[in-house]
């Protein structure tokens, strides 16, 4: 296999003469130091490493020195002939020291259902897993925009005489302007902070609550899992077009003034987050039947999944 390393700036340099520490890129470097390391624990030579990833030598030097720019496909070969996984090529942090590469080892292949429970053991073990989340009082909506999170929230507090929280309002409070002004002010990860913050605190406040979350709540792992932890929670599901349809009667002609493409993003987004909102300790879909049969069926699962700890209403 031939392959061509592109040095960062886009020049060579001159013969003889290398680029100063200052002139690498610090990923790079990086990205030669562990490769050198992992050569080393091999016990490998360059040449061979080089021979079994099918790079020349000469380009595995400049990728070692910090000075090369590898293709993909260049550090999926490089990462096989270290027998070590692309992650730990790149700098994942799960690869960065030897017990997590052994928990990566072990959990490799796992079901879902194991993996879960793995989570949960090692919630409990360092303890940031309640003794029975499934029974909070906090009742966390989850799931895509128009599913009926906000006005099934409402009607669930009301008759639980629990408050009710609309995550997206209390982000605004922190951030003191509009969600659409925080991610074009100070981009999506500003905002997913935001978000964190508005969860803890509603958590920190309320022991028992209805919480209509963000619909891409679930695409920040660490903010997701504060959720599972702390609160009973709730995916409401709906089809693609009542999704669409319910944004739009909400007054918002967005999602069909951007594309013409909009229902395949739509159906797309779904499908991305689906594996995460099925994380939910209950599932309703909110398309089956008119608003006031969903509610009562909403109503009776709440109670079921919080069982004997059930306040009476």
């Amino acid at each position: 296999m031939s392959s061509t390393i592109i040095h960062v700036s886009g020049k060579t340099p001159a013969s003889g003469s290398a680029p100063s520490l200052d002139e690498k890129d610090p990923f790079l470097v990086s990205l030669g130091e562990r490769v050198r390391k992992l050569r080393a624990r091999r016990g490998m030579t360059r040449k061979v490493t080089a021979d079994n990833a099918g790079i020349s030598e000469r380009h595995l030097a400049n990728l070692e020195h910090g000075v090369g720019n590898a293709s993909i496909l260049v550090l999926l070969h490089l990462s096989r002939a270290l027998q070590c996984p692309l992650a730990e090529l790149i700098g994942d942090v799960t690869t960065s020291s030897p017990e997590w590469l052994m928990l990566r080892d072990l959990l490799e292949g796992r079901d879902e259902a194991t993996l879960f429970r793995v989570r949960e053991a090692v919630g409990e073990l360092i303890g940031t897993t309640t003794a029975s989340p499934s029974r909070s009082h906090r009742i966390a909506l989850i799931g895509l925009r128009g599913a009926g999170k906000s006005t099934l929230g409402r009607m669930l507090a009301q008759s639980l005489n629990f408050p009710f929280v609309e995550l997206s309002e209390e982000i605004e409070k922190f951030a003191g302007c509009s969600v659409s002004e925080i991610q074009a002010l100070y981009g999506q990860n500003a905002y997913r902070r935001y978000e964190r913050r508005a969860l803890e605190e509603a958590i920190q406040i309320y022991p028992e609550a209805i919480i209509a979350t963000p619909g891409g709540l679930v695409s920040d792992p660490s903010t997701f899992n504060e959720l599972l932890t702390h609160c009973t929670s709730v995916w409401l599901k709906a089809d693609a077009e009542d999704h669409m349809n319910r944004v739009i009667a909400q007054g918002d002609m967005r999602p069909m003034a951007s594309s013409k493409m909009a229902m395949d993003d739509l159906r797309a987004i779904l499908s991305g987050r689906e594996a995460f909102y099925s994380k939910a300790n209950v599932t309703l879909n909110t398309s089956e039947q008119p608003l006031e049969e969903t509610f009562r069926l909403l109503l009776a699962k709440v109670k079921e999944a919080l069982g004997s700890s059930m306040p009476y209403c």
